[in-house]
């Protein structure tokens, strides 16, 4: 069995193999979508596949919608040209049970990959007619942080954006600048209205996502690349909006266990592929079967209606309170903590790290006893509710292989807002912070692990980080084995960066506590391990 629009003819025997097919023609969605666009998404990797492509294939097998989405890169176009393409969009998705079985289906509703480079003008010219269309609703974005960003640590332009502004909408290569010279040919076209919606999982997407693309705009019209009635058509969020949104679902790296399974049930050519770009994915998406998402109503063209699909739709504030409960109280901070620590102590799987009795107390102190006395309710979820589901269902299920070493990668971008709004949380609240454990812990074994030496005292790598550099010379002087290293004058400007941490710990009073856990660290090998023994009761 082949997964493509004529692999799914003998669906006898995908059924067999206990696949959920899809209950539409695949090919004339295809061709509807090219003819009415409804959808365009930038960034076609697992949370798109395995998530957003699903719920709009809901909506197709139920015959609530007609198009489909058509997925779109501007930097991996491997991910098009080897996963995408050679199976006609199509995506088989498989759901990790806690219990070890698999449910498993086919999502077909990518009409069509398009690669938004300047190499591949016929890509282009599909997806420019597409934002002439306007039919077009939604462009959605599943891009990482860092693919909002315009400007480097050091406040100077992107190389890319530079010469983007440079150059002009003819010559885009950041993906920003693409998407504003493609709002650029839709307003020209008669400028009908369209919503952007970042489904990143970072704070405030949607500004994020308005600030990057309004710059660019501006930034053209000082070169007269564009009129100032772009501009002012752009700004106006009657005619192009900006929701928020915030996303929740856990879509790891491809699994061996469920490539052998693929493969024994007769499905061929499932092997996972590492992209130039090292990009690790694969035909298949392993995903656990939660899943949330929560999105701020402003669509000025209309939308999908995925609320039928699952999706919550409600106002920005009940948004942005979801949003900031997850990320900086119920997930994503224990994501991280676990993260830093999974690769210090040797761990493969966050899964197998919660049944670490030390490592399982630092989640839950980050969550319950340090993150629930301050946490946004946001009303429509229960934090106590999604927090127990988090540590005792989603977290340590054993057939989701979701490894320390993916979550640590750009950590500096993350602590900020999973750490740091805690933070000034008890700030503004007057608390004392010195009463806190584990956030302090998640912190210092953080630069513990910027060292880039693992517990047992062997050389480990670091995932990627765009402030590595900057991080790295800041800890120069710091060993393992020489606690004295790192005394609190020298960590000192590190610990008051407030781009790196959210807040400047030592006016917040924690800088001490972080540096102390350090040094216990930095005793020799084992200090990690018998820091968290002695500061958790584990």
């Amino acid at each position: 069995m082949k997964l493509s629009y004529e692999g799914l003819r003998d669906r006898a025997a995908w059924e067999a193999a206990g696949v959920a097919l899809p209950a539409y023609d695949w090919r004339e969605m295809a061709e509807e979508t090219a003819r009415h666009p409804v959808w365009i998404h930038f960034g076609a990797g697992n949370i798109f596949r395995g998530f957003l492509a699903a719920l709009q294939d809901t909506l197709l097998s139920r015959g609530l919608a007609q198009s489909g989405i058509l997925a779109a890169d501007t930097f991996d176009f491997e991910i098009l040209e080897r996963i995408i393409m050679p199976h006609d969009g199509m995506t088989l998705l498989v759901r990790l049970l806690p219990d070890g079985t698999m449910e498993k289906q086919i999502v077909a509703s990518v009409a069509r990959g398009l690669r938004a480079g300047g190499a591949y003008p016929d890509d282009l010219a599909a997806l420019r007619g597409a934002f002439e269309n306007p039919s077009l609703q939604m462009v959605s974005f599943t891009i990482t942080e860092k693919g909002y960003a315009l400007r480097g640590p050091d406040g100077a332009w992107l190389p890319a954006v530079a010469a983007d502004l440079a150059a002009g909408p003819e010559k885009c290569m950041h993906v920003m600048s693409r998407v504003c010279a493609l709002l650029c040919a839709r307003f020209a076209a008669g400028g009908a209205p369209l919503a952007l919606v970042s489904m990143d999982n970072c704070s405030h997407n949607g500004e994020k996502l308005r600030a990057a693309v309004t710059e660019i705009a501006r930034r053209w019209r000082e070169r007269d690349f564009v009129s100032p009635d772009f501009v002012a058509w752009l700004e106006d969020e009657h005619n192009v909006s900006f929701p928020w949104t915030m996303i929740d679902k856990i879509t790891p790296r491809p699994a061996p266990v469920v490539t052998e399974a693929l493969a024994a049930a007769g499905i061929e050519d499932m092997t996972p592929i590492v992209t130039a770009k090292n990009t690790f994915i694969a035909p298949f998406v392993n995903a656990e079967k939660p899943q949330y998402l929560v999105i701020e109503d402003r669509f000025p063209n209309g939308r999908p209606p995925l609320e039928a699909a699952g999706v919550c739709f409600t106002d920005r504030e009940t948004v942005n309170k979801t949003e900031k409960m997850k990320v900086t109280t119920c997930l994503n901070p224990l994501h991280t903590a676990l993260a830093v620590y999974g690769c210090l102590l040797g761990y493969e799987t966050i899964a197998a790290e919660m049944r670490d009795a030390s490592l399982s107390r630092l989640a839950r102190t980050i969550g319950y006893d340090e993150g629930l006395p301050v946490v946004t309710d946001p009303g429509i979820l229960s934090p106590g509710e999604f927090l127990r589901e988090v540590v005792e269902e989603r977290l340590p299920n054993p057939f989701l292989p979701d490894t320390p070493q993916r979550i640590a990668t750009d950590t500096s971008q993350k602590i900020p807002i999973r750490f740091g709004e805690t933070i000034k949380s008890y700030l503004a609240r007057g608390a004392d912070l010195t009463r806190l454990i584990g956030i302090p812990l998640a912190l210092a074994g953080w630069l513990r692990y910027l060292l880039g030496v693992d517990d047992e005292g062997r050389p480990m790598p670091v995932s990627a980080d765009p402030m590595l550099p900057y991080l790295t010379e800041m800890l120069c002087g710091v060993r393992l084995g020489a606690p004295q290293s790192a005394p609190d004058e020298a960590l000192a400007p590190l610990l008051r960066n407030e781009a790196v941490f959210g807040t400047d710990l030592c006016a917040a009073g924690l800088a001490p506590a972080v540096g102390a856990l350090l040094r216990e660290m930095l005793a020799g090998p084992g200090a990690v391990r018998a820091a968290l023994r002695r500061h958790l009761g584990a």
